[in-house]
């Protein structure tokens, strides 16, 4: 982490970057986690206004294009010591707020899994080839069996993980395998039900290539596919192979 703050008095000045961050271009407060001088970790809360703090906004995206990406620059901002986040240091803060955000995704994940999978089903029903429905040729249905087999499985491994949390039991561990789970379903059935509707998937007319350009996304930000894959081998070795 390269963001820091240096103790300046009555404030601390912020120095540092955020790149990649949602409504940046016109949110009112950031929360922002940079080291101190002793190298803890701490969350500081800039406001908008503050000299120094601008957000520029990140263009030429092709996914989440309805969102507003925009990085943080803090370039000597002066703030006051009473907008640092008191009773946690460490990576605790932040790891706690995206655990929570990761389990959120999985099921976000889904509902466009789910969105994919109803529009190849319901043009599978309605586009004639060789004077049948698609839908009534085998190669057809092993997709459509397959999507809705990943989608319940997923299904039922984010609502477990929702039980565990309510139980105070469940693990960073297991809300990573449910993200990473969630994604590569998605994109595999967003690809499949694109291919399923043949040049038609391409187009506005259907939702399937908005998925695909968003799942894009999904499947890089609140840590990377890779990313979850050693946080779940470690998980079950033992060992840690991000060294």
């Amino acid at each position: 982490m390269i963001t820091n703050f240096k103790d300046a008095g009555d404030h601390v000045i912020l120095n540092g970057a955020k790149m990649w961050i949602s409504n940046a271009p016109f949110a009112h407060v950031a929360v922002v986690w940079a080291k101190n001088e002793a190298g803890d970790i701490q969350g500081v809360i800039v406001e908008r206004g503050m000299e120094g703090f601008t957000t520029p906004t990140t263009h030429g995206k092709w996914s989440l294009r309805a969102s507003a990406t925009g990085e943080l620059v803090f370039d000597n901002v002066k703030v006051p010591k009473e907008n640092i986040l008191p009773n946690v240091k460490g990576l605790k803060g932040p790891l706690g707020c995206l655990t929570k955000a990761r389990y959120g995704i999985a099921w976000g994940a889904l509902g466009a899994a789910m969105d994919c999978y109803d529009t190849a089903l319901r043009y599978s029903k309605e586009r004639v080839q060789f004077d049948r429905p698609i839908g009534g040729f085998q190669l057809q249905q092993k997709k459509l069996a397959e999507m809705v087999t990943e989608i319940t499985k997923a299904q039922l491994l984010v609502w477990r993980v929702g039980v565990l949390m309510d139980q105070g039991k469940a693990t960073p561990q297991q809300v990573s395998m449910a993200k990473r789970n969630s994604c590569e379903i998605a994109t595999n059935i967003a690809r499949d039900a694109r291919q399923m509707l043949g040049g038609m998937g391409i187009t506005g007319e259907f939702s399937i290539m908005r998925h695909m350009m968003n799942l894009e996304s999904v499947i890089t930000y609140e840590g990377t596919h890779d990313i979850h894959l050693l946080i779940t081998g470690m998980d079950v070795t033992g060992f840690n192979a991000f060294k």
